[in-house]
């Protein structure tokens, strides 16, 4: 089982790699949305890699601006956009179409159940705290969508909390260089959970794609 695991997180890692790699600040911003809106891209690794190319140079800097700051602007800003799209399904969609699609973005009835309850006992202010908690991070934003929580506020303490925690991640990866892939030691358990979900969800769309290809082609012929 372990060693299906790390072929898993092998894998992942890769992909995300090749993201960066070829599309830069693009794909960090758009790997960082996608966690955002609670599929399980690891930000662990995003942001620990792109400390590591701006160690390293191999991300551009623009009109002056230092290579770690533009990632950090990147991956804070996809997340925190990301965050608004999840805020909004909760606010509009409410708890039926949130249960209902839930599933496919590893949010079931028993973790909605247990970020409402974070988001009631500590109030608007645990949107800027669960940001530091690995894994259930991205979950507060539906909670929050469906109190009706102030959007200004909760977009604020969602860019403050992002922008700290991408930063320990940045620099993570900044001070562990060619190693920078150790960071995942420290997240161990979340981010296999979050690595093998990512997988799992790559193949059900990748299932869901063949389906949709083959009925299109059999009403064809």
């Amino acid at each position: 089982m372990s060693s299906v695991i790390s072929g898993l997180i092998a894998y992942v890692v890769n992909v995300i790699i090749y993201v960066i790699r070829v599309s830069n600040y693009p794909g960090i911003f758009f790997l960082m949305f996608l966690e955002g809106v609670l599929l399980p891209i690891p930000s662990e690794v995003v942001m620990a890699f792109a400390g590591y190319l701006s160690l390293t140079g191999q991300l551009p800097a623009f009109l002056g601006i230092p290579p770690v700051i533009l990632a950090l602007i990147a991956g804070s800003t996809g997340n925190a956009v990301g965050a608004a799209a999840a805020y909004a399904i909760g606010y509009y969609g409410g708890r039926p179409a949130i249960l209902r699609f839930g599933k496919y973005v590893r949010l079931d009835q028993d973790t909605l159940a247990k970020t409402e309850k974070w988001f009631n006992k500590y109030g608007e202010v645990s949107v800027f705290f669960t940001r530091l908690v690995p894994v259930f991070r991205t979950f507060i934003s539906i909670p929050a969508g469906l109190a009706e929580m102030n959007f200004k506020k909760f977009i604020i303490l969602t860019f403050v909390g992002t922008v700290i925690w991408d930063s320990v991640l940045i620099y993570l990866g900044y001070i562990l260089g060619s190693k920078w892939q150790n960071i995942l030691g420290a997240f161990n358990d979340y981010s296999y959970i979050a690595i093998a979900a990512a997988f799992a969800v790559l193949i059900y769309v990748y299932y869901k794609l063949s389906r949709r290809s083959s009925t299109k082609n059999t009403t064809g012929n």
